[in-house]
């Protein structure tokens, strides 16, 4: 942590500053070199979470966000692998099951029910327009079709077992559920609707001062902290 010696004070002193100053300017620097070193200590646990193909990335506006299904479709694939949600460090990530004995499907399966998802949930879908009639038709010979794929195929997607087999109408369910959810948002053009109508909102909270003036304390922070003296004493800007 870095200290300011008799000399240094005293040439601050000659220079105007006060001993109130002075000692703030130390204790800004000593907060920035403790947020600094924590920073570089401090390990994420989302890095080392259960990945899925389908994390979605930071999105810079409202409407990218609102047109992705991907964290949709990331919660879908963890549920199916036997994923469990944990809290560590204020984060809620997802770890690998481990007893992947008690997964409902195998890889194979996962992967198989994934590809089908991923082709109904997605903008092509939600920016579409039907009407009522038209989405309770198309969800009802989704649910037809991957009932009878399953059903074909139940041993090869990991359901091998009694125990698992009990599963299948809850998760049967879900999938159908998840698909008529996406195709809901596109009844008579209500997702293309609700994107013409976005707002976009910005939120400032300015701090009055004396005589009504606003004062952008963001600002003055930053120029005070480069104008800190004490920055150039322990070397900040060599």
């Amino acid at each position: 942590m870095p200290q300011l010696s008799q000399t240094d004070f005293a040439d601050l002193m000659r220079e105007g500053y006060t001993v109130a100053e002075i000692n703030e300017a130390v204790r800004e620097v000593e907060q920035e070199e403790l947020r600094k070193s924590y920073n570089t200590t401090r390990t994420d646990p989302r890095a080392y979470a259960q990945q899925s193909p389908f994390t979605p990335q930071l999105q810079d506006n409202l409407i990218k966000w609102q047109l992705e299904l991907d964290n949709i479709l990331e919660r879908a694939e963890h549920i199916l692998r036997g994923d469990v949600l944990q809290s560590e460090q204020g984060h809620l990530i997802w770890k690998k099951n481990t007893n992947p004995k008690s997964n409902i499907l195998n890889e194979y399966g996962v992967q198989e029910v994934m590809r089908i998802l991923s082709m109904y949930l997605n903008r092509n879908t939600i920016l579409s327009d039907y009407e009522p009639e038209e989405i309770y038709e198309i969800v009802k010979d989704f649910g037809n079709e991957l009932n009878d794929l399953m059903f074909m195929k139940y041993e090869e997607m990991g359901l091998t077992d009694l125990e698992k087999r009990k599963n299948y109408p809850m998760l049967m369910r879900e999938m159908v559920d998840i698909v008529f959810s996406a195709y809901n948002r596109a009844k008579r053009g209500g997702e293309r609707r609700s994107l013409r109508e976005a707002r976009q909102v910005t939120q400032t909270e300015p701090l009055l001062a004396q005589g009504g003036l606003t004062v952008n304390t963001a600002q003055q922070r930053a120029v005070r902290g480069i104008l800190n003296p004490a920055r150039y004493l322990f070397g900040k800007y060599k």
